[in-house]
């Protein structure tokens, strides 16, 4: 992928969240994240605005950033998801969603979201992108509804 844009020094900035803990077999996380409208399910009412998908493509508004639009990338099987997407008008970003079974026979989750940023754009965004894959992170733990969710085509 071609994540280095010579212009304005861009170079890759990578943040990870914590590893997650669901309480279901990953196939059912993947099935269910597999379709990017279920997304929905994991942001907190009123943190964005004109939500608008299809099982592959979304697009919203985040106040005052502007809007983001957001697809899947590549699917593998009851491992990972990722989702490409641009947002402040030209800032390319990726979301990685890595699943896998635990112990338990339970599923463990983590996001990594790969952002093309400036060194000033990073110093401003870490925190709240930060904040955003810890409320992902958290949604998904308090998600019981993953069997039921899963939306039809």
């Amino acid at each position: 992928m071609g994540y280095l844009k010579k212009e304005y020094m861009t170079a890759n900035s990578n943040f990870e969240s914590r590893t997650g803990k669901l309480s279901c077999p990953p196939e059912t996380v993947f099935s269910f994240i597999a379709d990017i409208r279920n997304f929905e399910q994991f942001i907190p009412p009123g943190n964005i605005q004109n939500w608008q998908a299809t099982a592959d493509n979304c697009s919203f508004q985040v106040s005052p950033i502007g809007s983001a639009a957001i697809r899947i990338s590549e699917k593998t099987p009851f491992s990972s998801v990722i989702y490409s997407g641009d947002a402040l008008q030209k800032n390319d970003f990726t979301l990685v969603v890595l699943i896998s079974e635990n112990e338990k026979n339970l599923t463990d989750i983590r996001l990594t979201l790969l952002a093309e940023l400036n060194p000033v754009l990073k110093m401003m965004a870490s925190g709240p992108i930060e904040k955003f894959l810890e409320i992902l992170i958290s949604e998904m733990e308090k998600f019981d509804m993953w069997n039921t969710m899963s939306k039809e085509n």
